[in-house]
């Protein structure tokens, strides 16, 4: 293959992870809709977690260190990950009131940790394969948060919005799928793989799902933390 077929492949890989952005950009355009349809915006928000999946290992086999070095990925990524990992859904979760008032208290200190988390140089250890601290999933607190209905409902998101705001900061090591280290990579993306399968049949009845489907859902979720904290402290030994 010529120079110029591989600088064509590896700046394409920039191209598709910036793409994310664009359907960032739709979310955003809905929520400020007066009556927003919160399917339709987490299905923008599922495309990116795809993007997000699939970019790195394009970038690694196609070599975009090397073809297209002029252009850094890794702050691609990072920019369009804040925006549709951290941002939009703190933002919806402020929206659609699933929030105490005044909103700001919780959702400032999590933008602000998670900002903190992006700019910390040792939050990805891509070559152990873990995050350090909460990997700003708060796509996924967002999803769920509709879940938790009425005066006491809003009052636990904002318990779990706020311990994992601390957690965000924490020394604390999350696996990272794609990169996490045998032989937990497999079952971690297979159990993924399901788990979006799950929640796609979720979002085909959001926010209205019975209690039991919405328990299932979250056995992965609860895998992947008991996982973490398992394999991250004895990474730590």
């Amino acid at each position: 293959m010529s120079a110029m077929a591989h600088r064509v492949k590896a700046y394409a890989v920039h191209v598709y992870t910036a793409s994310g952005v664009a359907l960032a950009f739709l979310a955003a355009l809905e929520m400020m809709m007066p009556q927003p349809d919160v399917r339709y915006i987490f299905l923008l928000l599922f495309g990116t977690v795809f993007i997000d999946a699939t970019d790195g290992p394009l970038a690694r086999r196609w070599e975009v260190k090397r073809w297209a070095a002029r252009i850094d990925g890794r702050v691609i990524d990072d920019l369009v990950d804040y925006l549709t990992f951290t941002f939009l859904p703190l933002l919806l979760m402020a929206r659609m009131q699933w929030l105490p008032e005044p909103v700001w208290l919780w959702i400032v200190p999590a933008l602000i940790a998670s900002l903190f988390g992006f700019a910390n140089r040792a939050a990805k250890d891509e070559s152990s394969g873990f995050f350090l601290g909460f990997p700003s999933y708060w796509n996924v607190v967002a999803f769920y948060a509709a879940f938790a209905q009425g005066p006491t409902g809003v009052w636990i998101n904002a318990a779990l919005v706020l311990a994992l705001t601390v957690l965000t900061l924490a020394p604390v090591k999350f696996l990272y799928p794609n990169l996490a280290p045998p032989p937990w990579k497999a079952p971690l993306l297979a159990g993924a793989a399901l788990w979006v399968a799950v929640l796609l049949v979720l979002l085909a009845m959001y926010p209205a799902v019975p209690g039991w489907l919405v328990a299932v859902s979250l056995l992965y979720p609860a895998f992947y933390t008991v996982l973490s904290l398992r394999v991250g402290l004895g990474a730590a030994g």
